[in-house]
């Protein structure tokens, strides 16, 4: 196993730090210590990375619906296989509260065995004799069939079809919050741990990656925004501005050789929390699914680094 990473992180303290269902970090608190923040408020946030164990299992399963919501997919199953791997991938945890806890179980209560986020490869070839990862891969085939171009589906499929050309599913999911510089020590991380899992003639010498990104659309984008009270018929909608939930998940976008996408509005999808006023504008929930060569991961990640200015 990995000698654990940190990294220091700023968070929004009025939205904390949370997940799509439900955050109730403030319950345990004590009433003299709540405060009422307006605003955003930044607060410094040690978090750490280190190899996922028994105790994160309802974390990373509660990460996992996030980005699966109400897919057919086996999550305890899944989240029992990256647990299993533990030698490749990481979670997010806070350090302090790490380094501070114990073993009691009010400890375990008071959000010490909280994960803030997941970042491991999955192998789809491999693992297809298990029920999540068959599917999983019965979920990829039949998005790429409903929303893919024929050019693309067929790519998806043959390659599901390929034992010869492992295809791996590469997860980096993280609480709203988390910013995105955490991505940069997970992913060199994963790229080291799979390099030296190959060395060991472990299952992970992939050809392909699979990523499904969370993002957000605004249909016309800021003319869509400066439009919002006049006709309809006026509106410029041929622009459609995107959002990504993960910033550094645009630049995988750059490097994937073929991608698809397709809305998930309506499967209880709110990723992006906080409170939203009254002119806000609705932006639509959609995944986006980018299948790269993963030769092509050392790149994406030079060119997040870049992104990110570290």
């Amino acid at each position: 196993m990995s000698a654990p990473m940190k990294k220091r992180a700023v968070a929004e303290k009025n939205h904390s730090v949370e997940s799509n269902s439900e955050s109730d970090s403030d319950d345990n608190s004590s009433a003299e210590n709540r405060e009422e923040y307006v605003g955003n408020e930044e607060i410094q946030v040690d978090f750490e990375g280190r190899n996922p164990v028994d105790s994160d299992f309802h974390g990373i399963k509660q990460l996992l619906k996030q980005l699966f919501l109400k897919a057919h997919v086996n999550l305890s199953e899944l989240t029992d296989l990256i647990i299993a791997q533990n030698y490749v991938g990481s979670v997010v945890k806070q350090s302090d509260l790490e380094e501070e806890g114990s073993d009691d179980e009010d400890e375990d209560d008071s959000g010490v065995n909280d994960v803030f986020g997941i970042t491991t490869v999955v192998n789809l070839t491999d693992k297809q004799n298990t029920e999540s990862v068959q599917q999983l891969r019965a979920l990829l085939a039949e998005l790429s069939g409903e929303h893919a171009t024929d050019q693309v589906n067929s790519l998806v499929r043959s390659l599901l079809g390929d034992d010869s050309r492992p295809v791996g599913l590469l997860l980096n999911e993280r609480f709203v919050n988390i910013p995105a510089q955490i991505a940069v020590p997970l992913l060199e991380s994963l790229s080291k741990e799979i390099s030296r899992a190959c060395q060991k003639k472990m299952p992970f010498d992939l050809s392909y990656l699979i990523l499904i990104c969370k993002l957000y659309k605004v249909e016309g984008g800021s003319q869509g925004r400066r439009n919002r009270n006049r006709n309809k018929k006026q509106q410029d909608t041929s622009e459609q501005e995107v959002v990504w939930l993960n910033p550094e998940e645009a630049l995988f976008d750059e490097v994937a050789d073929c991608k698809f996408e397709f809305c998930v509005k309506g499967e209880s999808d709110t990723g992006l929390g906080g409170q939203w006023q009254e002119d806000d504008v609705a932006m639509t929930p959609y995944r986006r699914v980018l299948l790269f060569q993963a030769d092509k991961l050392e790149s994406a990640i030079t060119r997040i680094k870049a992104f990110l200015g570290q």
